[in-house]
């Protein structure tokens, strides 16, 4: 089996003032700024983007934004362009989480286009994938899962899908306390790489980084990475306090 090494992302959401964030990042660079047994990254606002990044430098700690738009540029108030993501300072993007879908209606199409924006501006998407508990009661995951995936990786050749890292989030388990058990997320993370082997090849497969979201904590993460197609984690809560994101981190 290749080597991935993990990732453990934090997503803060709409959580914290460019204070705040500055206060918890400049926390977490003295925690885990060196760890170099796991990749690590947060996403804040983008009001904060800028100002944590000066923060992040000199340490191993990448930053993510948590959304953006498919243009580098236009008449698109209230937006935000890959370059102007890079401009400062973002290595990652998240893209297609849920909560964008549910609550703004995103598509995957849009959700396509981004993933495909991201790349030609040299970020890594994390593109998030989940079933609701409605379509998981009614046995489902997996043919929304095949849709999402499908729409959502069309036209990217070998190398761009090589950028990307997908995290599968069950809709039920974010920001509820549910988490999908070890062996839930187990099996659709091997349906997902499954997937990837017949959209790709082998290789793209085997190297592809697929990280679990949805109520992770200190309590459960060890059990999470433990299973042998997990490959990182996306926290959202329990990311915002830097002494407990911190002990995600360490959790080997």
């Amino acid at each position: 089996m290749a080597e991935r090494k993990p990732l453990i992302a934090g997503n803060w959401k709409m959580f914290k003032t460019g204070d705040e964030a500055l206060e918890t990042s400049k926390k977490l660079a003295d925690l885990v700024g060196q760890v170099t047994t796991v990749d690590m990254m947060i996403a804040p606002s983008y009001t904060s983007l800028a100002m944590v990044s000066t923060i992040l430098q000199n340490t191993n700690i990448g930053l993510s934004a948590q959304n953006m738009h498919w243009e580098n540029k236009g008449a698109y108030t209230g937006e935000v362009s890959s370059k102007m993501l890079v401009s400062a300072g973002c290595q990652y993007v998240i893209l297609g989480h849920s909560e964008r879908r549910q609550y703004f209606n995103e598509t995957d199409d849009q959700i396509n286009k981004k993933i495909h924006a991201a790349i030609e501006s040299g970020l890594k998407p994390v593109f998030c994938v989940g079933e609701t508990e409605n379509e998981r009661n009614l046995n489902k995951t997996f043919s929304v899962l095949d849709n999402q995936i499908e729409i959502g990786l069309k036209g990217l050749d070998i190398d761009q899908s090589k950028k990307v890292i997908i995290a599968y989030e069950p809709v039920w388990a974010i920001g509820t306390g549910k988490s999908a058990t070890d062996d839930q997320a187990q099996e659709v993370h091997a349906y997902l790489r499954k997937c990837m082997v017949n959209m790709f090849n082998d290789e793209i497969a085997s190297t592809m980084r697929i990280l679990y979201g949805g109520s992770v904590k200190p309590n459960n993460i060890k059990g999470i990475m433990a299973m042998p197609d997990i490959d990182g984690a996306l926290v959202g809560g329990a990311s915002l306090d830097a002494d407990q994101f911190s002990s995600i981190i360490k959790y080997q």
